[in-house]
């Protein structure tokens, strides 16, 4: 076990000590990870005989900035709703990724890839600019001047009454959008902090339109709270209550196949899987009571990009 995160977790009971800390989530502050990661997505979005032109999409804990969002739109989409539980982008920086992705497709960059950003997943065979997504005729329509003003505009005043980004800090009710709005709804390394995963993937599933998907990349290891990458599976509930502390958000320590499970459950058919496993130190029985009914695969599933569509027959 780690000292520090035990130590800041307890220290979080005091009134105002979360506000100290809360500061950044990491990522999003960087244009060539923003741009990276909306294409990659794209990219095996289309591998999956899914859409990659969704017209309406929605982001799960954008995080430092809206980034991906904005990659979204400026390849073409036409409204982005973001939805996080900590308020942490803000204008200027916003402004400051949104000229640097335009360059970036302006360009045509290639996809930034493991070399660059070996920690994000899902890795693709190849980084190329997706030419057969973004051809030469949807881009320049994308990039047309007095469009990436109209998305200018709408990262100063998210308000404004036609403004192509809504930015809803925090969301607690899936009344917040209304029902099959959506084309596509993603997040990257989101969903492991979210406490009520039903409800989330229950709220996704009455957002998104028949005809859209979900996209999500997964991250199941410690995030700093043990020493080994699954150790957070180790702590005991008492132990682990003491971690979180009253932080806004932590971990679920959900494995792979209970968002498999509940999303299924929820009414969705997965599409795509990809499993990134590692090795594991700990057997099922070193783990804490409540996870000693966990799977072997479980156990070493460290991460997952997972796509998922509406089963044509679920009945919600």
């Amino acid at each position: 076990m780690k000292l520090k995160p035990l130590i800041y977790g307890i220290a979080t009971f005091v009134p105002g000590v979360n506000r100290i800390r809360i500061k950044g989530t990491g990522g999003t502050d960087s244009a060539r990870y923003c741009y990276s990661v909306w294409l990659r997505h794209l990219v095996i979005a289309k591998e999956n005989g899914l859409n990659p032109y969704p017209k309406i999409v929605a982001e799960l804990g954008p995080g430092d900035s809206i980034g991906i969002g904005l990659a979204a739109l400026i390849s073409g989409c036409d409204k982005y709703f973001a939805f996080d539980v900590v308020e942490h982008a803000n204008i200027s920086r916003n402004i400051k990724i949104f000229d640097e992705l335009v360059t970036l497709f302006e360009n045509r960059i290639p996809i930034p890839g493991e070399d660059e950003f070996p920690r994000v997943k899902p890795y693709l065979e190849k980084y190329n600019f997706p030419a057969d997504i973004l051809d030469e005729n949807r881009l320049q329509n994308a990039l047309e001047e007095s469009r990436l003003e109209r998305i200018r505009d709408s990262i100063i005043d998210f308000q404004r009454k036609d403004s192509l980004i809504q930015y809803k800090v925090p969301w607690n009710s899936s009344s917040i959008l209304e029902k099959e709005s959506v084309d596509m709804i993603y997040s990257q390394a989101v969903l492991e902090h979210v406490d009520d995963l039903r409800g989330t993937y229950k709220a996704m599933y009455s957002w998104l339109k028949s005809t859209g998907y979900i996209s999500h990349q997964i991250d199941f290891k410690c995030h700093g709270t043990a020493d080994e990458w699954n150790g957070h599976w180790a702590h005991s509930d008492f132990m682990w209550k003491l971690i979180r502390g009253k932080q806004p958000y932590l971990l679920n320590r959900e494995p792979h196949s209970t968002h498999i499970a509940t999303l299924t459950e929820e009414g969705f058919k997965v599409v795509c899987d990809k499993k990134i496993n590692s090795e594991s130190r700990f057997t099922i029985n070193e783990l804490a009571p409540r996870f000693q009914s966990m799977s072997d695969d479980d156990l070493i599933t460290s991460g997952a990009f997972i796509q998922a569509v509406k089963k044509t027959e679920h009945i919600a």
